[in-house]
């Protein structure tokens, strides 16, 4: 077991920022600007699958939809297509990133590597305001119910809005702000894989996973900064995903 650090450390301005974004209030964020505004409002629905995998996107339907302009909507279209939300359509426009088995296992491996390398820094940087952080997090998602069906659109945000939280505040205290964007941007692609799985599971029941259970042994071993089991478990908890996504290719209608 590694030694408890209580050193404080500053909790770097982009887990900040990754922090306020996943937390479990479901009202909209301040915009800045209407670019802004159409950006969040995209990639949400791209994000909670609202806009399906694959979805054609008009411009001129997302003005309605968003009753936003046409500069700004285009402006979001090409940060979401740099994001790798979007895929380009030539002349027709923009699609919806379409989701395919062998893309979640590159997913998982490039997620699983991050989230162990800025995991093992906050683990031995990481003060107790961290600790707190962590705790807090893993105890609102603990609290948090998964949705009873495919229509309840809203407790699946808000269960995933919390689980990232608790993802983001594991990372938190790493020291390093290129690890915390970098894992932002993999969140977002996996996000989209687990509302499908959280909406459309087929689980039976021997093969339901006990999440609760799973994250707080994960606060437990980070608590107390045991890195060999806190790491084996953030790996086990993410490969979870992939196994339980597979399940829903192998069954998906052709």
């Amino acid at each position: 077991m590694n030694k408890l650090v209580t050193t404080k450390s500053a909790v770097p301005t982009a887990a900040n920022k990754l922090l306020v974004q996943a937390q479990d209030t479901l009202g909209a964020p301040a915009d800045k600007t209407l670019a802004e505004r159409a950006f969040r409002l995209l990639r949400d629905d791209i994000l909670n699958g609202s806009l399906a995998p694959e979805t054609r996107l008009r411009v001129n339907l997302l003005q309605k939809r968003y009753g936003i302009g046409l500069s700004p909507l285009r402006e979001a279209l090409l940060l979401l297509l740099s994001e790798g939300l979007l895929v380009a359509e030539g002349q027709r426009g923009f699609m919806v990133a379409p989701v395919s088995f062998a893309e979640l296992q590159d997913l998982t491996r490039a997620r699983t590597a991050l989230d162990i390398a800025a995991l093992t820094q906050a683990m031995a940087f990481g003060g107790a305001d961290w600790e707190a952080q962590v705790v807090s997090a893993n105890h609102l998602l603990s609290r948090t119910p998964l949705p009873l069906d495919t229509s309840d659109v809203q407790a699946a945000k808000l269960w995933e809005q919390r689980h990232r939280a608790f993802h983001v505040a594991l990372i938190s205290g790493c020291g390093s702000n290129w690890l915390v964007r970098l894992h932002g941007q993999l969140a977002d692609h996996s996000e989209r894989y687990r509302t499908i799985r959280i909406l459309h599971h087929r689980e039976k029941a021997s093969q339901v996973r006990d999440v609760v259970a799973e994250h707080a042994a994960i606060t437990d071993a980070v608590l107390r900064r045991d890195l060999v089991l806190a790491t084996a478990l953030v790996t086990e908890h993410i490969a979870a995903t992939a196994v339980a996504m597979g399940n829903f290719f192998d069954t998906k209608p052709r």
